[in-house]
């Protein structure tokens, strides 16, 4: 089996997870170097992970990097994919695709027309504990689904993140930073979303952080902060999403869906693994359900594992985390704004 070059873009916080996984975890990639705009994270992660650190055109122009793994900023999410993309390497991008669908899309035509595969994050939904959620769902267990349930509240992220403020600006938001995750999981159990609603809110318009790195700076807030959406999904299903920065405290499920025949509880859409729980509409009570599938703890990097596999068999199909689920996430997220702002249903136009 080939191993696969990869090159990292961005050394932030993210990136340890990742470096540490596909340095351990997978046998048919492997990190060449890293490269980021500030000189000495770049330098840092060399010399923890024993890589290469490079500039970003260094990176591009190695010929033994396959494929580069672009974890930075979400607003410079285009721009990265589009010089990698040009410099003929597939491209992993960490969510979102980019900061709108017209971007979006010229990235995935752009690779099309390149012969490169082009998808990226969330890969949680490949860990054992979605995996066997979906599983449950195609044997029948919960029967047709009606609807479902998804809740993502806290109270934002300036209190833990060393440098919070992309949180709070076009790209990140409670919908961007972590609807990828939800949405993600919940096309991948239910089907493509083809009609959306959304209303938000901006319940702060500044943020004070509380991280050690930062503390005491304010964030001026740019973005909605607390957003409610209704999904009605091709096969019928009707869903509702919550995502919101401005909760304190919550005890909501994180996703529910509702069959004909039983009540399915999904895990945290962060995770990879458990727990599971169902009832059926036999029984008197939930039972937990054991995983299925391996890959239950924390696994980032399995989709840029799985990228190369479907490299190697020239079957892009075999690519899950691909860029039509990804666009497709980013034109539900788009939309629900879009809907909010002008107190409209929006019909989705892609599908994966």
């Amino acid at each position: 089996m080939k191993k696969y070059g990869i090159g990292i873009i961005g050394c932030g916080s993210i990136s340890d997870i990742y470096l540490k996984n596909i340095s351990t975890l997978f046998v048919n990639v492997e990190i060449i170097g890293c490269a980021d705009l500030i000189e000495e994270k770049a330098q840092e992660k060399s010399e923890q992970y024993s890589i290469k650190k490079m500039t970003i055109d260094e990176l591009l122009n190695s010929h033994e990097i396959d494929i580069v793994l672009n974890i930075t900023i979400p607003k410079a999410h285009k721009e990265v994919c589009e010089k990698a993309l040009m410099a003929g390497k597939h491209v992993y991008v960490e969510k979102p695709l980019s900061l709108n669908t017209e971007d979006g899309q010229y990235l995935i035509d752009l690779a099309k027309k390149k012969g490169l595969l082009i998808g990226g994050a969330p890969d949680t939904f490949l860990g054992g504990g979605i995996q066997t959620c979906i599983k449950l769902i195609q044997d029948g267990w919960i029967g047709d689904i009606v609807g479902a349930n998804a809740f993502m509240t806290c109270h934002g992220h300036e209190g833990w993140h060393p440098d919070p403020e992309f949180y709070y600006k076009i790209g990140g938001g409670p919908m961007f930073d972590m609807g990828p995750y939800y949405l993600t999981a919940l096309v991948k159990l239910i089907g493509p979303v083809q009609t959306v609603a959304g209303l938000t809110r901006k319940s702060f318009d500044k943020r004070t952080v509380t991280s050690s790195e930062k503390f005491g700076q304010v964030i001026d807030v740019d973005i909605p902060t607390h957003i409610v959406s209704l999904l009605k999904f091709e096969n019928g299903a009707i869903g509702q999403l919550t995502t919101s920065f401005d909760v304190w405290e919550a005890e909501l499920p994180r996703i529910e869906i509702y069959g004909t025949t039983g009540t399915l509880s999904v895990p945290d859409p962060n995770t990879f693994g458990g727990p599971i729980k169902i009832r059926t509409k036999d029984a008197e009570n939930f039972m937990e359900i054991p995983t299925a599938f391996s890959y239950t703890e924390n696994s980032r990097g399995l989709g840029i594992a799985n990228m190369a596999l479907a490299i190697e068999s020239g079957d892009s199909s075999k690519f899950e985390a691909s860029g039509d689920l990804c666009y497709h996430v980013l034109e539900i997220m788009e939309a629900i704004h879009e809907s909010s702002d002008n107190t409209a249903f929006i019909e989705i136009k892609s599908r994966f």
